[in-house]
């Protein structure tokens, strides 16, 4: 029993401890109880240790604790970059660690010249150095007989002086009075100095600090995110100076640039020439060190940009003719926003146009020099978005060739709006509207030119011909045309059965030869729009913004747009009537394949003063057709059977002179071509007999028994 109740008090206790009621418990085999879990204060410190964290974050991350810190940071590291440069300075100036940077800096670019020229200096600079040495050597000597010459001179002539105010004074007394005046004041100095001491040595290491503060404060010699926000804003825009370009090139992430650089230390400015002043801008042109390519560099164009603190377009790239060199030329901030001044047409009134020799006063280029174009021989193309200058871009060399007198246009404007009609008088032809009876017009106007172009070129030998230019704004119009004629040919499209296609192809194969010149101004360039062989035959290609850098190399190429021309990246509004320019017939710099031109603008007031300019001189202008006026209709099968005659067949050539009699307006100017052009498909096709093309009457009589009257063939012209 007792056993029993100690046992059972002893559970008791335990299941009490617990916090539980007693329970029955085995006598034989008690069953031990779980272990209480251990009290601990383990969540409440996590948290409060979480808040700590948390606290001290936002305490760290609050705007004045990073104010601070970037203050500390910032004149700390004045005082660390002040006390480097004064060190450097100190070391140049006393060995000759500058030449022996300046000649590595040289031999890093391959300027070997230069290289010998830094270590000729530099074997100066240690022999003068050496003899500055071995003067010193030989200077106590020299400063001990100085002091002693110098001391006895000095004592000698205070005696001399003192002598002379005892005569003077009468009294042999005087004759030390200047000698101890003079120890008097060597005393009341050493006095001076004793109390100066001690407050200059404690302020020097002061003033020192101060003093490289401000060097490296002067050099900004803190990290860029240290700076104050108006020091940061200020570089925006800020001069150009050696080191800012040297450190934009550093930057550019080419790494042999980069560890050329380091390697000329503060002698990155060997590789720049001199910093011009180049219109709305500067220039500079740096010779890169081996191993650094200049498409290295000019592939990085954004980049540097930013690095100089200016806009992509504010920066441009161009390769000069020295070896392994780029040419920058950087804007000063917002000059390229503002306007250029007006055209010379608008401001002299005696100016005068040559096609053959002179060249069209454009605009400016980005330097501020004067952009001329000569349109000599040259087909035009220019292309943009709607609404960036193109019409008024056209115009401007229009209006200048206008006053050639001795130059015929023929003109097509399928926007239709009266942006060309100050020409009706001078061109003449004009047309004017976007339908597609328009088109039909412009296309008919287009193929007249090809056969006058075809009759200059069969004219004799030698004949001179004046300048006739075919001009289409809007030409997408014409190339996007559905409509077909009674042969059911399209006139638009860019297939080889496309009137309007096959009509420019012609004039830009053979036209420039006789002075038979197209020029087109077109929207949005695209394979439906503008046909790959039509744009490629244009001379002269220059495109405003454009969305895309594919439209980009539809417009002005790809050789062009390899070369860095990017009309993509101008900015549509912002650029209004900036253009850029592939083309042998304006001044491009070496190594370009393009060049941007900022147009002049020449309103419609304006442009009408200068057409009435040069309606006046050629007396009066002429007389312009609004439509294409056509011969009556004929049937050419019918004609050429009538002219055949009996004959079993007749030379082509007899058979155009043969139409010509019969009817000199519808025939007088068919070619072979159009006389092919009217059998191809009959089965009288001409044929060769005895080495000569002929028409055969048996074949044509056939033709014209077997054909479709409602597909015959018409010499509508």
């Amino acid at each position: 029993m007792t056993e029993l109740a100690t046992e059972g008090t002893d559970m008791g206790t335990l299941h009490h401890l617990n916090g539980h009621r007693p329970t029955l418990v085995s006598l034989t085999k008690p069953t031990p109880a779980p272990a209480p879990a251990p009290v601990t204060a383990r969540p409440v410190r996590v948290r409060v240790w979480r808040r700590t964290g948390r606290a001290m974050v936002r305490a760290a991350r609050h705007e004045h604790t990073t104010a601070t810190g970037r203050v500390m940071v910032r004149h700390g590291a004045y005082v660390i970059g002040g006390t480097r440069i004064v060190t450097r300075r100190a070391w140049d100036g006393r060995t000759g660690a500058r030449y022996e940077r300046l000649l590595r800096a040289a031999e890093a670019v391959g300027n070997y010249e230069a290289a010998g020229e830094w270590e000729e200096r530099l074997h100066r600079f240690r022999t003068d150095r050496h003899r500055r040495r071995m003067d010193l050597l030989a200077a106590p000597e020299k400063v001990v007989k100085g002091a002693a010459l110098g001391t006895a001179g000095g004592v000698g002539a205070l005696i001399v002086i003192g002598i002379a105010l005892a005569v003077a004074n009468k009294n042999p007394a005087d004759v030390i009075t200047p000698l101890m005046a003079f120890i008097d004041l060597i005393r009341l100095l050493v006095t001076i100095a004793a109390v100066v001491w001690g407050p200059l040595v404690a302020a020097a290491p002061w003033v020192a600090l101060a003093g490289v503060w401000a060097v490296g404060r002067h050099r900004g010699a803190a990290p860029a995110w240290a700076l104050p926000t108006t020091t940061r804003g200020e570089e925006a825009g800020a001069p150009l100076t050696p080191s800012i370009v040297v450190t934009a090139l550093r930057d550019l992430g080419v790494a042999p640039l980069r560890t050329a650089i380091k390697e000329m230390g503060d002698a990155g400015a060997a590789m720049l020439g001199p910093i011009r002043i180049a219109g709305c801008g500067v220039e500079v042109d740096v010779t890169l060190p081996s191993g650094v390519s200049t498409n290295e560099v000019q592939k990085r164009r954004r980049k540097l940009a930013e690095n100089l603190a200016r806009h992509e377009h504010e920066v441009f790239i161009t390769i000069p003719q020295a070896a392994r060199t780029v040419r920058l030329w950087v804007a000063d901030s917002g000059a390229l926003d503002e306007p250029i001044g007006p055209s010379p047409l608008t401001t002299d009134d005696t100016l005068t146009a040559d096609y053959v020799k002179g060249r069209a006063p454009w605009g400016q280029d980005l330097r501020g020099d004067a952009a001329a174009m000569s349109v000599y021989q040259r087909h035009l193309l220019i292309t943009g978005l709607s609404n960036q200058g193109k019409t008024v871009a056209l115009r401007s060399l229009a209006l200048w060739l206008v006053l050639d007198r001795s130059v015929q246009f023929l003109m097509g404007d399928l926007k239709g709006v009266g942006d060309w009609a100050m020409f009706d008088g001078l061109a003449t032809t004009l047309i004017q509207g976007p339908t597609d009876d328009h088109v039909i017009q412009v296309t008919e106007m287009v193929e007249g030119a090809v056969d006058e172009m075809n009759r200059r070129i069969q004219a004799p030998h030698g004949t001179k011909f004046p300048a006739l230019v075919v001009l289409v704004d809007e030409a997408q119009v014409a190339f996007m045309c559905p409509v077909k004629d009674n042969e059911k040919r399209p006139y638009g499209g860019q297939r080889a059965n496309s009137r309007y296609f096959m009509a420019v192809r012609k004039l830009h194969n053979q036209g420039r030869a006789v002075n038979v010149l197209m020029w087109q101004g077109t929207q949005d360039p695209t394979d439906q729009n503008l046909p790959k062989l039509v744009r490629e035959g244009a001379h002269t290609r220059a495109s405003l913004a454009l969305g895309t850098e594919s439209q980009a190399r539809m417009a002005l190429g790809d050789k062009a747009v390899d070369g860095g021309a990017a009309p993509n990246l101008l900015r549509p509004g912002l650029d209004r009537g900036t253009l850029v320019v592939a083309s042998d017939g304006i001044a491009i710099p070496a190594g370009q394949a393009s060049i941007t031109v900022r147009t002049h603008f020449i309103d419609d007031d304006a442009a009408t003063v200068i057409t009435d300019r040069a309606k006046a001189m050629r007396n009066g202008g002429v007389t312009t057709l609004h439509v294409i006026e056509h011969g009556e209709d004929r049937d050419a099968l019918a004609d050429i059977a009538i002219v055949l005659k009996d004959a079993s067949r007749l030379v082509t050539q007899d058979v155009l002179q043969r139409l010509t009699v019969l009817s000199n307006d519808t025939y007088s100017k068919w070619t072979f071509a159009d006389l092919k052009r009217v059998l191809d498909g009959t089965g009288a096709e001409p044929y060769k007999s005895d080495g000569r093309m002929v028409i055969g009457r048996e074949r044509l009589t056939r033709a014209l028994t077997n054909r479709d009257t409602d597909g015959s063939a018409s010499a509508s012209q």
